[in-house]
């Protein structure tokens, strides 16, 4: 209408996107933080640090790397995002979304490659079970995961017991002079709920019965088997916390480009640093400037440069 005059909203960053994605960073890179620290004590308190080669003695998995890895794929992620979105900086939010991508498409990929190569996958985590049960008595981190497994989904071996003749100290042959020989470890044995002490000479000489009297003392049900049945009876639960993961992965993502979009909004409304020169700095109000933080005038020295966040 004549008369009146109309008012043009200046670009500006949204600041509850920048601050939940700001704040959603921090605790990712603090846990991501503390889950290195720990792998990193773990080592350490292993003499891996020591001596590097340590790492590739070790003939089956360490845990450990389990924390150094996540907890460092954390921490890098947890920075350039919490940064990024503090300080607006489009190149540490583009490699947020980037680097989280590639994490999704990852995790898309082998998912859909387990299900299509069930088999294979089935075969290589039989390899992957058996390399470590020759390595049981090698690291204590590994051996307490093995126990783990083994006592909670109540199997023995990849296969079934017998894969424990892999171990040199639980193997049947005769040159073996092991206590443990034809043994299996404490837990693969089937617990007395009225025991109170655990007894971990349970499996001693056990696979020296017969099939149908180990079913008495030990689970003869291999942890490959164990887990598929789980994985099946847990299937709704599995499924919601890979959505749920996937789904915070998409709105880290669309979170991060919509900051950068903001960003390069206000910037493209940012004066010309060069024109700034040429006309002797007049007051920000002169050109038309924004005020959002993501662009900085000059100081009062001329020498200084214009200073644009990325």
């Amino acid at each position: 209408m004549p008369g009146k005059h109309q008012h043009f909203q200046e670009p500006e960053v949204g600041c509850c996107g920048k601050y939940f994605l700001f704040g959603f960073n921090i605790v990712f890179w603090v846990l991501g933080a503390l889950f290195l620290a720990i792998g990193l004590w773990a080592w350490s308190e292993k003499g891996v640090l020591s001596n590097i080669s340590a790492l590739t003695d070790l003939g089956g998995l360490d845990p450990v790397w389990l924390f150094v890895v996540v907890g460092g794929v954390m921490s890098v992620l947890g920075f350039a995002g919490c940064i990024g979105a503090l300080r607006e900086n489009t190149f540490l939010l583009k490699f947020f979304s980037v680097f989280l991508g590639l994490i999704f498409f990852l995790e898309l990929a082998t998912g859909i490659l387990a299900f299509v190569f069930k088999d294979w996958i089935r075969d290589q985590l039989n390899l992957f079970i058996n390399n470590n049960v020759k390595a049981y008595r090698d690291d204590i981190d590994l051996q307490n995961l093995i126990d783990f497994a083994q006592e909670y989904w109540s199997c023995c071996g990849a296969r079934g017991p017998n894969d424990w003749n892999l171990n040199i100290y639980f193997n049947c042959t005769d040159l073996n002079p092991s206590r443990e020989r034809c043994g299996v470890p404490f837990s693969c044995c089937v617990r007395d709920p009225a025991e109170d002490v655990l007894n971990t000479q349970c499996g001693y000489d056990v696979r020296l019965k017969l099939e149908l009297e180990q079913q008495g003392f030990i689970h003869t049900k291999g942890c490959v088997g164990q887990f598929e049945k789980w994985l099946q009876d847990n299937l709704i639960v599995v499924a919601g916390v890979f959505v749920g993961i996937a789904l915070l992965q998409i709105f880290g993502i669309c979170l991060a480009q919509n900051l950068v979009s903001d960003i390069k909004a206000v910037k493209a409304n940012c004066p010309d640093p060069k024109l700034l020169v040429k006309i002797g700095h007049p007051a920000p109000a002169a050109l038309g400037t924004s005020s959002s933080p993501a662009c900085f005038l000059f100081s009062e020295r001329p020498t200084w440069p214009v200073l644009l966040t990325l």
